[in-house]
């Protein structure tokens, strides 16, 4: 007796509904709106939710993260190009000011002095104009979105090779006794003040405003990563309240991990930012804004100087430049002597080291007006020479000694203030320091936390 073996009877198993009537190309272009039709089924189940808020709240994290880096980065680029480029482009500015304001005022000086002039004025007359040269190229290399900075270089360009053909032109009549030599230097003066110097003056105001807008740029704060930090912060606790009730587990492990990692770099961000905004803050205070006043004051006591030597060089018609130096001189310390410029400077130094500095300077610019008196009162008497002697000598009470002091001072102001702006936003960016980074790696760490958190709770449906 034989037995056959009998298979059992297979069937196909009837296709899903949406693949029903669809068959061949028709089929393989419906994939796609298949696919989305099973992701949207899936999120009707338990599972399929959980797993949906984990890949939800890990890519949320993954785009703070990553926000958050970036943010700090390119705050840290900001500080890094104020210390490094922004504020040597608007010292360079500032050289340029003054060293053609010194320039016009050692120019006057070297035509007080009878025959050849002295060897030491004409070597600080090209010293001022080298450097003011140097220092426009300098200011010149960038002048992108900085106001109309390249407009103004070029009129410096053009007009200070005109200005100085004008001196040399006086210098050779002056040599040769003849009167027009003054004349020409009037002119050269004039083109200085019309022209030279209110180009010098703009070109420095732009890089000034530049300066001062990028330092506002370093002290704002990263909405857009704040935003998304705050966002993740309510979706984790939105996250783990709906685990808490879908399973009755009070803590996810997880989860508790991953919104500590937010908090704390929120919280990390949060106190770096203050304390850098706060540096940054003081650098400008104590340094870039009491820099810009001293530079201007400076430019008021060159100016001034200027004009005093143009009063003598004139030979009684110089009233003109007489109240110009008044004028300077109210706008430098006041019509008391203990305001103006140099007064409002002082203000802000109180209780800096640059506040030493600038009193010393409050006191050489009173002597100077005291002297300055004096000079007038020799040339108005007729004492022209006797008044010349008193402007130009190296006498400790000399108008000329006088200004002296009160130019170095004004320098040695600047320079301490220019100092606190560097310090101050050094210590701001360092601040920051490792904070990019941090970010980056709690925003990791968040992930793999959600990750591990939902997986957990995944693993209890299988």
């Amino acid at each position: 007796m034989s037995s056959t073996a009998t298979r059992p009877e297979t069937t196909a198993e009837p296709p899903p509904e949406e693949f029903r009537g669809r068959s061949g190309i028709a089929g393989l272009l419906d994939l796609p709106g298949q696919a989305v039709r099973a992701v949207v089924r899936s999120t009707t189940t338990t599972p399929g939710k959980l797993s949906l808020i984990a890949v939800a709240l890990v890519l949320l994290s993954l785009v703070a993260g990553l926000v958050g880096v970036l943010s700090v980065k390119d705050k840290d680029n900001t500080i890094n190009g104020l210390i490094d480029h922004r504020e040597p482009l608007a010292g360079a500015a500032q050289q340029v000011f003054r060293s053609l304001s010194d320039a016009d005022a050692t120019a006057a000086s070297a035509f007080l002095s009878v025959g050849t002039e002295p060897p030491a004025l004409r070597k600080r007359y090209e010293q001022d104009i080298a450097e003011a040269g140097a220092a426009l190229a300098r200011a010149a290399s960038d002048t992108t979105d900085v106001g109309d900075a390249a407009h103004q270089v070029d009129i410096l360009n053009q007009k200070i090779p005109v200005y100085t053909g004008i001196v040399e032109t006086a210098r050779a009549n002056n040599r040769q006794g003849f009167p027009s030599g003054a004349s020409y230097l009037r002119e050269a003066s004039q083109l200085m003040r019309t022209t030279i110097l209110p180009a010098a003056d703009a070109l420095y105001k732009a890089h000034t405003q530049k300066l001062s807008d990028e330092q506002d740029s370093s002290s704002d704060v990263p909405w857009v990563a704040v935003a998304l930090v705050v966002v993740l912060l309510a979706a984790l606790v939105a996250a783990q309240i709906y685990l808490t009730r879908r399973t009755n587990r009070v803590l996810n492990i997880g989860l508790l991990v991953a919104t500590g990692c937010i908090v704390l770099s929120l919280l990390w961000g949060a106190v770096a930012l203050v304390v850098q905004g706060s540096l940054v803050a003081t650098g400008r205070t104590d340094g870039t804004s009491q820099v810009d006043i001293l530079v201007r004051a400076r430019i008021y006591a060159l100016q001034a100087r200027a004009d005093e030597t143009l009063t003598l060089v004139a030979r009684g018609d110089g009233g003109a430049y007489e109240q110009q130096f008044i004028k300077l001189a109210e706008n430098l310390v006041g019509a008391d002597g203990k305001g103006g410029l140099l007064g409002q400077a002082r203000g802000l130094a109180s209780g800096t080291t640059g506040e030493q500095k600038i009193e010393a300077a409050e006191q050489a610019a009173r002597e100077w007006s005291l002297a300055h008196l004096q000079v007038r009162r020799l040339d108005d008497g007729g004492q022209y020479q006797e008044a010349v002697d008193f402007a130009t000598s190296v006498s400790p009470n000399s108008a000329a000694a006088a200004f002296a002091r009160l130019d170095t001072n004004l320098q040695a102001a600047i320079d301490v203030c220019r100092q606190e702006f560097l310090d101050s936003t050094r210590s701001g960016d360092n601040a920051l320091t490792a904070l990019a980074a941090g970010v980056g790696v709690l925003a990791v760490l968040a992930a793999g936390g959600i990750t591990v958190g939902v997986r957990e709770r995944l693993r209890e449906y299988r």
